[in-house]
């Protein structure tokens, strides 16, 4: 699982590298498709490496909270998702100040406001360009909370639970109702559901129910996945081809399915488990400090677009390193800790 998550990361990366214009034109100095018209061609389909995470995370999440209470649960994610992540402001806020070219700097109100991760919600400007996503997590994270980990992590609290998500971002789809699908994420739901099923195949095996949830998540999330990537006909935007997209919902599926039955086992190697520490801090500064470090390479020193992806891509596996060793290994457990109420 440590090894898929740092997949999902690297398609992201990709995608950002080479898959979109904006301002990462503008560090290569011209569109990525006209600096790798091979690779700009796959690279667009790195952004589904953030439904791949969405299936893990179902999965993580519904391995890590079994047996935990409320608190203990509540406490292992703010100690694992901020410490990173207020790292990760400071470096793109300082990166903006010194090249404004790449990323703008917000204002101060807004800096603050990008500390809570509440940002969207808050209409503030993001600091991070891949926040948006963590604000998804969030909200599957409180929905699972309140209605699983707080009664205690059971097969049929979880089933119930995915079996009513389902039900429940499928009918908000036709209400219209801004509010129900910012709480029941219907682009996202089948997602989730899909690892949390399959999660409960990998500690219960197999039965026909779980099975039924994820081929039913599976379908959805094709479809959401499709719906929500493929603009034929857009002027000026990314085409996609449906095809490829249906094929890449399925591999993640696939491949968190493959971990569930037990068909990984053989590749325990322990520089996974390391991969997988750096997923998440290396997702969180890849993207804006990426195009930072890609327009000095290439634009201010000439080095050769091939020469500077690879250069950048290991830059930030190894910011990445230095964050989770100095940052989340210290100061995680600590905040876990502080949290602790006393005895």
């Amino acid at each position: 699982m440590d090894g898929l998550r740092l997949a999902a990361a690297l398609l992201v990366c990709l995608y950002h590298y080479a898959g979109r214009g904006g301002p990462v034109a503008a560090s290569w100095h011209q569109h990525p498709a006209h600096v790798f018209p091979t690779l700009s061609r796959v690279a667009v389909y790195g952004c589904l490496g953030v439904q791949f995470f969405f299936v893990i995370s179902g999965f993580v999440i519904c391995m890590s909270s079994w047996g935990r209470t409320l608190g203990d649960f509540f406490r292992s994610r703010v100690a694992r998702l901020y410490p990173a992540y207020w790292v990760a402001l400071v470096l793109v806020t300082a990166a903006a100040v010194a090249l404004p070219a790449v990323v703008h700097p917000v204002r101060l109100d807004e800096f603050l406001v990008n500390l809570t991760m509440l940002q969207q919600p808050m209409g503030a400007t993001r600091v991070l360009g891949v926040c948006w996503t963590l604000w998804v997590e969030v909200r599957f994270y409180a929905l699972f909370a309140l209605f699983v980990v707080a009664r205690g992590v059971t097969y049929r609290r979880v089933v119930l639970f995915a079996c009513v998500w389902t039900l429940a971002a499928a009918v908000c789809r036709t209400s219209g109702n801004e509010l129900t699908d910012q709480l029941l994420m219907p682009e996202y739901a089948p997602f989730f559901v899909g690892g949390l099923a399959l999660y409960l195949i990998h500690r219960f095996g197999s039965d026909l129910l779980l099975w039924g949830i994820v081929a039913v998540s599976w379908l959805l999330a094709q479809s959401e996945a499709t719906q929500g990537l493929w603009h034929p006909g857009a002027p000026g935007g990314v085409h996609r081809d449906p095809y490829v997209v249906v094929l890449i919902v399925t591999v993640a599926f696939a491949a968190v399915a493959a971990v569930a039955l037990g068909w990984t086992r053989w590749a325990s190697w322990p520089w996974l488990v390391t991969a997988g520490a750096l997923t998440y801090p290396f997702y969180l500064v890849h993207e804006h400090l990426g195009w930072f470090v890609i327009r000095v390479l290439h634009r201010g020193l000439g080095l050769p677009p091939w020469p500077t992806l690879a250069v950048t891509v290991l830059g930030m596996l190894l910011l990445a390193w230095l964050i989770h060793r100095f940052v989340e290994t210290p100061l995680g457990p600590r905040l876990k800790r502080a949290l602790k109420r006393p005895a």
